[in-house]
């Protein structure tokens, strides 16, 4: 079967020797056979990298430029959403001689409405949506766009027409799922099922004086219960929660905070840390792929935070880092997410709303237990690799294509 990909991630051939919930998929349709081709954009700002085409076995990769839709402000986002779909679209015709059976495409941005018809029409492909984000409610929840502003309602017409497009959506959790159907109606319940985000594990394992060794490296405590939050700091991520929860921290002598990421919010994080001088914290901008995945391993606890605003079930992906370290995980979110109830039914960790510090504090102090984290790490791991494996975003995928 011959697949195409649509990522709105940077796909270079570095890439390919990390872990990324993306490519681990297109990894796995390659060792069943497939052959599979990405296109994939490089940002204004990283046309450095920038490479016209490239292959890796049975994988072609196309890069086009596209103007900056990460890691840049609100008015920058929404006008590259606009303007990706044009790129997308003009690259089509880099390879409309060719022939594809199956179109795979991800949320954000769901303005690749047009891309997405045009190369269902040209290649008469079934199309699969993998969902990752629910937008535009997602900006309403926090704030961030109106349902009284006409952008919402183009937002979400476009959003409608991607959902009536796609022959199948993969969504990442149950509550996505159940949410997707309840604000759809149009949408048939056969068609959108389970389609998790996923990763091929790996297994790091390090000495105790490695441990040390990282934790000396990055001047963090040996003696304190090391607490990791990695990933992207934005406004989905409650900054002022996490603000509060470094405050409160700082009165606690057995816990430390390390928050390792980039975003929109960092400079504000990284202001609040120069004002308040925090002593039980460190604040790290975003390290190479493998070098968080071994940082990881040098820790206690991951962390998740979502802000409790949300209305939409969010899942977030960097789960996954912490599920493969065997560590337990504390997650702060809204109450809609399920991710609280992977967790608590797992038994690898702790939940507690976004907006209660008390809670999430006394939460850490029972996190101290090195027992307890053991045994939680250890359920975690089992649950990575019964529930979470790239076999199993795969195998839900390509069911639709086994004949």
């Amino acid at each position: 079967m011959n697949i195409l990909f649509l990522s709105l991630t940077k796909i270079t051939k570095s890439s390919f020797e990390a872990q990324n919930i993306y490519l681990d998929l297109i990894k796995s349709f390659e060792r069943e056979g497939h052959a599979i081709t990405i296109l994939s954009p490089i940002q204004k700002r990283e046309k450095d990298i920038y490479i016209d085409k490239f292959e890796r076995g049975n994988i072609t990769v196309y890069n086009l430029q596209i103007d900056n839709i990460t890691k840049t402000n609100v008015f920058q986002k929404v006008l590259a959403m606009f303007t990706v779909n044009y790129h997308f679209k003009k690259n089509i015709r880099r390879i409309n001689n060719s022939h594809f059976d199956l179109l795979l495409y991800t949320t954000p941005p769901i303005t690749l409405y047009g891309t997405v018809k045009t190369a269902k029409k040209t290649f008469k492909a079934k199309t699969y949506l993998l969902l990752k984000d629910i937008f535009p409610q997602n900006a309403v929840d926090l704030n961030m766009l109106s349902i009284f502003n006409p952008l919402y309602w183009y937002f979400r017409q476009k959003e409608k027409k991607y959902y009536q497009i796609s022959d199948y959506i993969g969504t990442m959790s149950k509550a996505n799922t159940e949410y997707l159907l309840k604000h759809n109606k149009g949408l048939k319940a056969d068609c959108v099922e389970e389609c998790p985000n996923t990763i091929t594990p790996i297994s790091i394992h390090l000495t105790d004086e490695e441990r040390q060794a990282i934790r000396y490296k990055y001047r963090l405590p040996q003696d304190k219960t090391l607490f990791v939050y990695g990933g992207t700091l934005g406004k989905p991520q409650g900054i002022d929660f996490i603000i509060d929860v470094l405050r409160k921290n700082e009165t606690n002598t057995e816990t430390f905070i390390l928050i390792i990421g980039s975003g929109a919010m960092f400079n504000k994080l990284n202001k609040e840390f120069q004002v308040s001088n925090f002593q039980n914290a460190k604040l790290l901008k975003q390290l190479p792929k493998e070098d968080y995945e071994t940082m990881l391993n040098a820790c206690d606890v991951g962390l998740v935070f979502l802000d409790y605003r949300f209305t939409i079930p969010n899942f977030p992906s960097r789960l996954l880092s912490y599920l493969q370290a065997s560590l337990p995980v504390l997650a702060a979110t809204d109450p809609n997410t399920d991710l609280k109830d992977v967790i608590l039914d797992g038994k690898f960790g702790f939940w507690c709303k976004s907006n209660n510090v008390e809670k999430f504090n006394s939460l850490m102090n029972r996190l101290t237990d090195e027992q307890l984290r053991k045994d939680m790490g250890r359920r975690g791991r089992n649950y990575l690799e019964t529930h979470y494996t790239t076999d199993v975003a795969a195998n839900t995928i390509l069911k639709h294509f086994r004949n």
